[in-house]
């Protein structure tokens, strides 16, 4: 796969998002700490099945890219390291991400819908990407306004891997999906 020079940019914002401590590496403990924050923003105490299911689902992503990504064996998968296992293929196709995505959105979704009703108000969205994501309150609002497109104040699961899709597969930097994190800053 042929990487962009902006879904490479992309992609450096969306591995600083998963390196939660900021050394420069992602490691199963950025996973494990965005977990446990995430279920914490919204009082799930560790005992929780869907805060269970989110650690299981995020463990299992550490996993796989760990498998694909860390080409050295150092335990750890530096930029470049990402960088490359998406060259190499890492997403596949759009329905194969989508297949991958929907478990993790889904568990997310258990976390972060406080009323089950299968759709996230602003705060809800603000919180759990604050929270897994160390995303800014502001980005994030301005995130869930682009993805609310029928401006009813809630956003669904689909709506989430929707822009996520467009994240990786859309070269458009209006889309709603290039926002998925935020403004992208020039590097």
């Amino acid at each position: 796969m042929e990487i962009s020079a902006f879904l490479d940019q992309k992609l450096a914002r969306r591995f600083a998002t998963y390196d939660s401590d900021g050394d420069g590496f992602i490691e199963r403990e950025d996973f494990t700490s965005a977990v446990a924050r995430t279920a914490e923003a919204f009082g799930h105490r560790p005992d929780s099945p869907a805060r269970q299911r989110l650690h299981d689902l995020s463990l299992q992503l550490w996993s796989h890219l760990a498998k694909v990504a860390d080409a050295d064996g150092d335990g750890r998968i530096s930029e470049a390291e990402y960088k490359s296992a998406f060259a190499a293929g890492l997403l596949e196709t759009p329905g194969s991400f989508d297949d991958g995505y929907r478990p993790f959105l889904d568990a997310i979704m258990n976390i972060a819908d406080a009323d089950g009703d299968g759709k996230l108000t602003q705060d809800e969205h603000v919180r759990w990407t604050g929270a897994l994501m160390n995303l800014p309150a502001t980005d994030a609002a301005e995130v869930f306004r682009r993805l609310d497109g029928d401006a009813d104040g809630l956003i669904t699961t689909g709506d989430l891997l929707e822009a996520i899709r467009e994240y990786y597969f859309n070269d458009d930097p209006q889309s709603t999906g290039s926002w998925l994190l935020g403004p992208l800053k020039p590097r």
